[in-house]
């Protein structure tokens, strides 16, 4: 009797309504540059109008958002800039293959590369960058599979992540670089079958942008996010795409709108092949 009262008071009660990213705007950029694309890391300002974005063969977009009603209508940029190395020099050779990128609160450009897996700061586009010192773990990371995403808090916390973790069932690593240093207490739980490409970190949370592609059935997307404490927790997952849906989806900026909604602002990588697109996605968060 009283577990059939229990279970009336169960259905009674109303549902508690998970959050949910929803699609709010979607746009193709395009260029006739043959380094135009390849776009793997995004940030867009408070202002939701301005964005930065960089690609795999070393360089710079920076851009405008046009808006009607808070959605995006269209898109203006300027032409690509490269990025710097340590002697002011256009990257090269191995060293292009930027991946995450992220502003810190000073305004200096947070900057991950794979292949030759490092994390590199700039205190403006147009500055020489500095390494920061290297975690003893970047060295052994798997080929085209490094440091994939990028984040970085108000009190200027980084926050890096691989691509893979190097087992199904083991953890993501998220690298932690606070008091010039790097630590790995926290970690982010892999479910397969997506990969980690991107990361941002919003009001004390971090967001991860995680991708599959599944054969001829192309690409699929899934946004997590977790509450950062001194462990990952309340994982909660904000949006599954079906293969297909969207392109190559690697760069995530999550940022607050003039109305208080929670924006994620997503774009994809098109491997420079013609018969992908750089999209830009745009979710809002509801409730």
């Amino acid at each position: 009797m009283i577990l059939r009262i229990l279970a009336l008071i169960l259905l009674a009660s109303p549902a508690i309504a998970q959050p949910v990213f929803v699609r709010d705007s979607v746009l193709t950029l395009r260029n006739d540059s043959d380094d135009f694309g390849g776009f793997s890391g995004l940030h867009v300002f408070e202002n939701g109008l301005d964005f930065v974005a960089i690609t795999d063969r070393g360089n710079l977009l920076n851009g405008v958002f046009q808006r009607v009603d808070g959605s995006i209508a269209g898109v203006s940029y300027a032409p690509l800039l490269p990025i710097l190395d340590t002697k002011g020099m256009p990257l090269d050779s191995n060293n292009t293959d930027a991946e995450g990128l992220a502003i810190a609160p000073n305004g200096s450009l947070i900057i991950s590369f794979e292949s030759n897996n490092r994390v590199m700061r700039h205190v403006s586009q147009t500055s020489a960058s500095e390494f920061l010192p290297k975690h003893v773990d970047f060295n052994n990371l798997q080929t085209n599979s490094g440091l994939e995403a990028l984040a970085v808090d108000t009190n200027g916390t980084i926050y890096a992540l691989p691509e893979r973790s190097g087992d199904l069932d083991r953890p993501f690593p998220v690298y932690r670089f606070r008091n010039n240093r790097w630590d790995t207490i926290l970690e982010v739980p892999r479910r397969p079958p997506f990969l980690m490409v991107g990361a941002d970190v919003l009001d004390g949370k971090l967001y991860v942008l995680e991708r599959h592609l599944a054969g001829i059935a192309g690409f699929s997307t899934r946004i997590r996010r977790f509450t950062i404490g001194e462990a990952l927790f309340d994982e909660q997952t904000l949006f599954t795409s079906r293969s297909g849906q969207f392109d190559n989806l690697e760069g995530i900026s999550v940022w607050r709108d003039p109305m208080g909604q929670i924006r994620a602002t997503v774009i994809s990588d098109d491997n420079f092949n013609f018969f992908q697109r750089s999209q830009i996605v745009e979710f809002v968060l509801r409730n």
